[in-house]
């Protein structure tokens, strides 16, 4: 079923935002990973205006794709420390994270891995009142456009670090440079 055009103003605490970690809430290490807490930088505006995300959604859940604790590059426990790093400060600017869920798996083909939608519905078993057809999924790659679609989401892409990606897109719904451009525009 074809779903309207995304509405950025009827955007109220009935919808959740996903949203991808790396190139999206912070500085993306192209071609690595985030290993340490100290490698982790918020991208322009983050954290301030999670209270405005907290403020306009009824739930926000962060989707990332780990392949590094997969190859034995870093461990959950620095991923749980990074992470730490990350809500901590959202919160202390007066945002809140509703969930974290991040896919490890090495092959593509894992149910959870993005652009597999397996994330999403581990979400909605936490949080049983996401309605896909009112959440959002931002992302800067492909894959999470993907994942977005998988699942019944729309799509937002940031073009942080890989702006050569064409728009429109038949995965994208609308596009920004950065986060808190879409932000802005709520």
């Amino acid at each position: 079923m074809q779903q309207p055009p995304l509405n950025l103003k009827a955007v109220d605490k009935s919808w959740t935002l996903f949203l991808d970690r790396d190139g999206v809430i912070n500085e993306d290490k192209v071609g690595s990973y985030i290993f340490t807490p100290d490698e982790f930088v918020f991208m322009k505006g983050a954290p301030d205006f999670f209270k405005e995300l907290t403020d306009k959604f009824g739930h926000i859940i962060v989707v990332t794709n780990q392949r590094g604790v997969g190859r034995e590059l870093m461990t959950e426990d620095d991923l749980t420390a990074i992470h730490e790093k990350m809500t901590t400060a959202i919160n202390a600017a007066g945002g809140e994270i509703d969930g974290i869920y991040y896919a490890t798996a090495i092959n593509n083909d894992d149910p959870f891995r993005k652009p597999n939608p397996g994330m999403a519905f581990r979400a909605k078993v936490h949080f049983p009142d996401i309605d896909f057809a009112k959440s959002i999924m931002i992302g800067n790659k492909l894959s999470d456009m993907g994942f977005g679609k998988n699942a019944g989401m729309y799509t937002i892409f940031v073009a942080t670090t890989n702006p050569e990606v064409p728009f429109p897109h038949p995965d994208i719904d609308l596009r920004f440079g950065l986060l808190q451009d879409f932000v802005k525009a709520l």
